[in-house]
Parts: structure tokens; C-alpha cells; sequence
């Protein structure tokens, strides 16, 4: 299958750098949601690095593997034995890798890696989904040498990559650092791929499918395959919580529809406070099944300091996963919506498509999500509205934090920001607005071409 090749993620540099620098003093956790590509990655890696490796799947394992683990813990050598007796692997001191694969459907197994790695034989990388999610960490103590890392889906320089596109985000980057436009014909060629990106998503199963038969149709029934396994985690794993779960995932669709994105818990049941909801929005959180941005009542640079538990918006963690999800009525998006979509002629309201990318795009950057929101009854001049704020990445003791608004149509008001911007001008870095033309400035407003999102 010659795409695999190209299946090329960034976290891979990531994974060399632990192995060089913590040279089996620490394992490794990848954690992110089901089907983004963990063990995938992870395979890769060992194939390439080490002289044998071995992965235990443990959502598919032998109880006699089990065993093992409760067992022989305080015997290594015994342990070993036995593992490499069971994979038929001979294992390599300090050159070959160990796999726990799904790990939190044994806690067990993440116990021990404190021992595994006092013994310092060979590598440890664990990977997991639901990996904190209450039931998965009972009775055991999180081992301190296990170093956490977040697999997202994958981002935009990614998608293209699979695409064998492989020098565009290059120039995107040298436009963006330079401050100039990109120009119509590249603009044109990139906007393209971003609503190839928005419409496929990152999800790698998709990913690799489009790039292999360019047919949505196809695409769509994997991103479907992977939305019913979540709904299937649910059931499985939200204990307690499966019914507000569901609805939440259920409600997200039209819920960013809305012109006012935030999450109005009411459309759940009436009289709905967010502390009864609260730990079924964080469910969906770990599990990486969406983004949640909350809302910062001050754009200051603690932003935590600031936050309001009572709103907040809640986008998918992919967008390619929405599209499904939202288009639903009769199992399949039909292919000549997909088109409509892919040549921005779907009337319906793109705008949630544009803001659930950005927060996808952003997330990938490493950016928490925070939005501002001020609603008054009386008085229009406190009423403002922006998408999202990020913060600089070097503080300073002024204008930390830039203001981003998000318009996916060709005309609209900058009223929110201008408000936003008088009354807290010295806060506030460079405001952005990231829109479906080139790159601009004006009075003091940067306006970037969507696909220069990942750059923020």
C-alpha cells in the first residue's frame, strides 16, 4: 500500500527526541482519541528505531498475557521469558521497544511500567484513549516516569503531505513570516486545500482514503465508522453519564449553527444548570471527542484566571468528523453536497465549519481555546463577541493577547472588535481576522487567509 509511506505525522520527531534524551528513563504515553492514528505511528517508529520491538494490544489480548503482569512483576527476568516466549520476539537490552497498545483497558499494565523502567532492559511507549476517564485510573497510581504526549488528528501541513503536496505550507510560512500576500493564483491553490482539508478532516483513515480514491462518498463511510465507535465508547465508558453524553455529541451540530455558538444547555432540558452537565462535557474533553473553548471574561494573560464555568462552546475535534455528523438524516452525505461544499456554494451556515476548523487548527498549534464574550441587555456598547483569543508566546508586561475573529462570507462588520479593541487596547497584541481572501493590513488589523491559522 504505497500511501502508507505518506502517511508522514510531526509527532514522529517527537518520539526521536524522547528516545535520545531520555535514553529508557521514561516511557512514553501518546494519548489521543480512538482512530487518530496512535498505534499506527507508533509501529512506524518502532520498525525504524529498533532492532525488535513488541505490542501488546490490549483490547485484544490473551488472559495468559494478562497474567503475566500480575504475576511476575517482582521476577523480571521471568517476565521477560515469558513475553518474548508468547510474541516469539527475541528482545535486544536497550534496543528493543515495548508497546502497550490501549492501555487503559488494563490499568495494570500502567502500573507497571514504574518497575519496567527502574530496570531500564528496553523502551516503553504506552498508548491509550479514555486514558483519564475515572474508571481507567481507579486503584492504581499514575507511574511519575510516564511522559504524556497528545496525538491530535492531522493537522493542515499533514493533510497535505498525504496529498504529496509538499512544499505549499512551506511558502505559506515564508508569506506569513514575511507579512506579504500569497498572491491569487497560490491563494487560490491553497484556499482549495483547505476546504479539501475542512471536508476530509484529520482523521488518518479518512485521510488516507481520500487520497486514494479522491470519492467522498467513500470518505464519508469512514469518517461514519469512527463517529459510530464513539458512540459505541460512550455507551461502554461513560459511566453514569450515558445519557447527557449523548445528548451533548448529539446536540453539537446545531448547537454551532447557531449565530451565538455558545452551548445553550437549555436545548438539552429546561432549566439545565452546567454543573448537572459539567462532567459529561469533560467526558467528551478527555476522551478527544471535541474542543471545548471557554470563555474568558478579560482578555488578561491568565486566561484560567479569568474563565467562566457557565459558557462555553464546544466544537468536534475534527471537522471532517462534523460534516458527517451534522448531514445525518439518512446515513450518507451524498456526494453533490460534498461538491457544494468544496465549491463554497452551500447555503446553509458555513460559518460553524470555518470557526470548528480554526479551533481544530489552533488546538493543533498547541493553544488552549479561550472565546470573549459580553452580553448586556441596555447597553450595545458592552455587547461584543469574539471567537477566539490567543496569547503571545513570549510574555511581555503589556498587549499579550490577540483578538480573532472568524468570517467565512465576503461581507462583514468588525463591530465586536473595534469595541473590543477601545476598551482594551492595552491588553491586546496584533488583532487578527481570518478570512477566505489573501493577506492584508489595515488600521492596525491583520487579516490572514484561513490557511495561515496553524501559524498564529
Amino acid at each position: 500500500m504505497h500511501n502508507k509511506k505518506r502517511m508522514k505525522r510531526k509527532i514522529y520527531d517527537r518520539l526521536l527526541q524522547w528516545k535520545r534524551v531520555s535514553q529508557g528513563d521514561s516511557a512514553l504515553m501518546i494519548e489521543g482519541a480512538r482512530r487518530v492514528g496512535k498505534s499506527y505511528i507508533v509501529e512506524e517508529f518502532a520498525k525504524k528505531e529498533y532492532d525488535s520491538y513488541i505490542l501488546i494490544d490490549f483490547n485484544n489480548t490473551t488472559q495468559q498475557m494478562r497474567d503475566l503482569f500480575v504475576n511476575y512483576l517482582n521476577d523480571l527476568d521471568t517476565f521477560f521469558m515469558y513475553l518474548s516466549l508468547y510474541t516469539g520476539t527475541t528482545l535486544h537490552q536497550r534496543r528493543s521497544l515495548i508497546i502497550f497498545d490501549e492501555v487503559q483497558r488494563f490499568p495494570t499494565a500502567r502500573a507497571a511500567i514504574k518497575y519496567l523502567v527502574k530496570d531500564h532492559r528496553y523502551d516503553y511507549i504506552e498508548t491509550g484513549s479514555l486514558v483519564s476517564i475515572k474508571k481507567n485510573v481507579k486503584n492504581i497510581t499514575i507511574p511519575s516516569e510516564e511522559e504524556p504526549i497528545e496525538l491530535n488528528p492531522m493537522d493542515f501541513e499533514e493533510f497535505l503531505w498525504a496529498m504529496g503536496e509538499q512544499s505549499l505550507m512551506t511558502l505559506i510560512r515564508m508569506q506569513f513570516e514575511a507579512g506579504k500576500p500569497m498572491g491569487q493564483d497560490m491563494h487560490r491553490k491553497a484556499m482549495t486545500w483547505l476546504r479539501q482539508y475542512m471536508i476530509v478532516g484529520g482523521m488518518p483513515q479518512a485521510v488516507l482514503k481520500y487520497a486514494e480514491t479522491k470519492d467522498f462518498n467513500q470518505v464519508d463511510r469512514q469518517k461514519r465508522l469512527i463517529l459510530n465507535l464513539y458512540r459505541n465508547d460512550i455507551q461502554q465508558y461513560a459511566e453514569g453519564l450515558e445519557t447527557k453524553v449523548t445528548q451533548i455529541f448529539d446536540e453539537i451540530p446545531s448547537q454551532l449553527q447557531r449565530h451565538e455558538k455558545k452551548f445553550r444547555l437549555a436545548d438539552l432540558q429546561k432549566d439545565a444548570r452546567y454543573r448537572d452537565y459539567d462532567s459529561a462535557f469533560l467526558w467528551l474533553a478527555d476522551a478527544k471527542v471535541v474542543n471545548i473553548c471557554f470563555n474568558s471574561t478579560e482578555p488578561n494573560i491568565g486566561f484560567k484566571l479569568t474563565k467562566d464555568g457557565n459558557t462555553l462552546k464546544c466544537y468536534m475535534a475534527d471537522t471532517g468528523l462534523l460534516i458527517s455528523h451534522s448531514f445525518d438524516e439518512n446515513g450518507i452525505v451524498k456526494e453533490e453536497l460534498y461538491k457544494k461544499l468544496m465549491f463554497d456554494k452551500l447555503e446553509f451556515n458555513e460559518g460553524m465549519l470555518m470557526e470548528n476548523i480554526v479551533a481544530q487548527m489552533l488546538r493543533a498549534a498547541g493553544h488552549k481555546l479561550y472565546f470573549f464574550s459580553n452580553y448586556s441587555k441596555d447597553d450595545a456598547e458592552k455587547r461584543m463577541e469574539i471567537d477566539f483569543l490567543v496569547s503571545k508566546a513570549i510574555t511581555t508586561s503589556r498587549h499579550n493577547v490577540s483578538p480573532i475573529d472568524v468570517k467565512s462570507g465576503k461581507n462583514y462588520t468588525l463591530s465586536s472588535l473595534e469595541k473590543f479593541r477601545k476598551k482594551y487596547v492595552s491588553m491586546l497584541s496584533t488583532p487578527y481576522i481570518l478570512h477566505t481572501s489573501d493577506m492584508k493590513t489595515e488600521e492596525g488589523v491583520t487579516y490572514l487567509p484561513l490557511y495561515m491559522t496553524p501559524l498564529l
